[in-house]
């Protein structure tokens, strides 16, 4: 997995519960500023194990199925800037491995991009995007870090 992290989420990550007690308080912290996206496809095992962990931890997030909905070039260009083309490439999937070897040669970022963005089966999954954050792939000690649970 990989992570960029910028300076730390806002406590209704944390507590979704804290959303509801500022409305009624009318003490509101800039929650609804605050998103969590979740990119991949519904099937995937490491997807499932990551919406089990969300929702364990009571954190509320949007999911984008890229195989129905697909990805747009922009978003995938922002991932492999801010992650690295090659930590957002996944090479392992069965995707990637039927490309034929000259589709696969001689990558470079731009390339990779233009494959993630009409293969997106090709992206780790799962990406988690924040307004501050950005994780690829899926493991339950950096989502910890990252939401502070």
């Amino acid at each position: 997995s990989a992570i960029r992290q910028g300076h730390g989420l806002h406590p209704c990550f944390k507590n979704p519960q804290r959303l509801l007690q500022e409305r009624q308080t009318g003490r509101e912290e800039g929650c609804l500023e605050m998103a969590v996206t979740v990119y991949g496809i519904k099937n995937c095992d490491t997807m499932k194990k990551a919406f089990a962990w969300l929702g364990d931890h009571d954190v509320a997030y949007r999911f984008h199925d890229y195989r129905v909905a697909g990805i747009d070039a922009a978003a995938v260009t922002l991932w492999a800037g801010t992650l690295g083309w090659e930590k957002l490439l996944n090479k392992a999937s069965s995707t990637f491995k039927a490309l034929p070897a000259e589709a696969k040669a001689d990558l470079d970022e731009a390339r990779a991009i233009a494959l993630m963005v009409d293969n997106p089966t090709m992206i780790k999954r799962p990406v988690l995007v924040t307004d501050n954050t950005t994780i690829a792939g899926f493991k339950p000690e950096i989502y910890a870090d990252a939401f502070g649970a």
